[in-house]
């Protein structure tokens, strides 16, 4: 059975990227496994510098000022690093979800933080709008995607400061005007890769202008100096990273993914829509291209439901406990046909209510 997954990360992965990820772990360079051989052959730095080089290139960032590292510790690992290299009076943050809240968390280490806007009251089912950013702090951090509540920003303000972005669940699936955030950051799972990586952009002009000592390990202009090899890196994930981004690449780049993506929302919110056994949790306006969540008009339908679902290969659909009901996460590499199945499954129940 074809299985269709659904799940909001680690992600679904182009199955040609996981033919020659797989390929690799038996056989990279000369009979050696990817996982075996040293992060210091030349065979692995040329991975390396791939893998930065074509992330640089799909976001149009090239020869612009900034550089991409692959880094450890996740998204999370970013919320603090963020403050470590940036913060130096005060920054400005807004709040559309857990993953925002946990940076703001994290960066209240270093001192208070302005909140600008947030959605928490209404559980985050939408983004806020018309708030003002503050000119006199450091940093304005924003989260690009809410992958657990199903919103994303479409509009992205301007900004008087640097803006900082984190794009965990949403890169490279849309087209945007990048350079006008100074650092961006996502954890591989959702878009990219595997769990294990970190994709970092940053602008280098940014950096450098805080008065703390920053630990060496926390610290991107170290990992800049050493070309994101600063300490042993996650081989296979920035390996399987740099074949999606390649795939990418040959399909067009992130225009022609975006047209793709766009199309299984479409037919994804067209169900929730017109089917009255389902409703949409998120804010229509501000609804994700990547995770969409909905719940049922009737909980007694529940068992049939899910039943009918994973009877038809669908994996990843339930939704996350903040939210409840499902969550249907559709990145780059789910095909339009898995949305069909999922959307047939619908619809078939309301034959059957």
């Amino acid at each position: 059975m074809q299985r269709h997954n659904f799940s909001a990360g680690p992600c679904v992965l182009p199955q040609e990227v996981l033919q020659k990820a797989s390929q690799a772990l038996l056989d990279f360079d000369n009979g050696l496994s990817l996982i075996e051989i040293s992060h210091r052959s030349k065979a692995f730095v040329d991975v390396m510098e791939q893998a930065r080089a074509l992330a640089l290139e799909l976001l149009g960032l090239e020869g612009k000022g900034y550089k991409a590292l692959f880094l450890q510790g996740g998204a999370s690992t970013q919320f603090l690093m963020v403050a470590q290299n940036l913060l130096e009076k005060k920054a400005a943050y807004l709040n559309t979800g857990t993953w925002s809240d946990k940076a703001i968390k994290e960066a209240r280490i270093f001192d208070d933080i302005t909140e600008v806007a947030s959605s928490k009251s209404a559980n985050f089912n939408y983004i806020p709008k018309g708030f003002d950013i503050p000119e006199d702090h450091d940093y304005f951090h924003l989260t690009s995607n809410n992958t657990i509540f199903g919103t994303q920003i479409k509009n992205f303000p301007k900004s008087p400061i640097p803006l900082v972005c984190d794009m965990s669940s949403d890169i490279f699936s849309r087209t945007l005007d990048f350079s006008q955030f100074d650092l961006i950051y996502a954890g591989a799972q959702k878009n990219m890769g595997p769990a294990g990586t970190t994709l970092v952009v940053v602008k280098e002009d940014i950096l450098g202008k805080v008065s703390r000592k920053i630990p060496s390990m926390l610290d991107y202009k170290v990992h800049i100096d050493k070309s994101s090899m600063f300490n042993t890196p996650p081989v296979f994930a920035v390996y399987t990273s740099m074949l999606t981004l390649q795939w990418l690449k040959d399909l067009g780049g992130i225009a022609a993914i975006e047209k793709e993506n766009e199309k299984k929302s479409r037919l994804m919110y067209s169900e929730i829509d017109l089917n009255p056994l389902f409703k949409g949790f998120a804010a229509k306006e501000d609804r994700s291209d990547m995770n969409a969540t909905f719940t049922l008009t009737n909980d007694d339908l529940k068992d049939t439901f899910d039943t009918m679902w994973k009877e038809a290969g669908i994996n990843g659909l339930n939704g996350h406990r903040s939210v409840g009901g499902y969550r249907a996460s559709m990145y780059n590499a789910l095909s339009l046909d898995s949305v069909k199945v999922l959307v047939e499954v619908m619809s078939e129940l309301e034959s059957k209510a």
